[in-house]
């Protein structure tokens, strides 16, 4: 029964539970760095920074790492510059996207949504020419303004693409206005 012990078990669960989580702290940490810094560190005052730390705290994130995202924010702590980027492309069935991010390095993130989006036989938009199809709803969300019918197979694509765009981790939101999809908050 060598290899076949209890820990052995544990500790690839583990592992894969660790990354999954790290994966979404890390974009949750962001967010949180984000609002911090474009409306203060203070969420009573600040709609954006308390919806991302209440969005944190039900993903059980620690405080501590709450707390250290709100520092960077406000710059009482040193971390990576943090800027937001949108991407707007059109995906199968002329369907338009809006991918919202947080990144450290623009060039980079803008090359790996270029290829993410080619692998899938798609491209950017230039600005404005799929913005013009989605409002801001309350929370400041992107929502279409209305949406289009595509066939099951063109969904079957736009999920796809979708689920390769989700993967970039500096991605934090993709929206798309076809009917009956719904926005992606990686």
């Amino acid at each position: 029964m060598s290899g076949h012990s209890k820990w052995s078990k544990i500790k690839h669960q583990k592992s894969t539970t660790d990354a999954k989580k790290g994966h979404v702290f890390s974009k949750l940490s962001r967010l949180i760095t984000i609002a911090a810094k474009k409306g203060g560190g203070d969420p009573d005052s600040n709609f954006e920074l308390k919806y991302s730390v209440n969005k944190a705290k039900s993903a059980n994130m620690p405080s501590d790492k709450i707390e250290n995202a709100i520092k960077k924010g406000t710059g009482e702590l040193q971390g990576e510059k943090l800027e937001e980027i949108l991407f707007e492309t059109f995906g199968p069935g002329g369907s338009a996207l809006v991918i919202t991010g947080i990144t450290d390095n623009t060039n980079r993130t803008s090359n790996e949504i270029k290829h993410l989006l080619s692998k899938n036989n798609s491209k950017l938009a230039t600005p404005g020419s799929a913005i013009w199809a989605f409002g801001k709803d309350e929370k400041g969300k992107w929502k279409p303004k209305s949406t289009i019918d595509i066939s099951d197979a063109e969904k079957e694509k736009l999920k796809q693409l979708i689920e390769a765009i989700e993967e970039q981790e500096d991605v934090q939101s993709i929206f798309a206005n076809v009917t009956g999809f719904m926005s992606q908050d990686s």
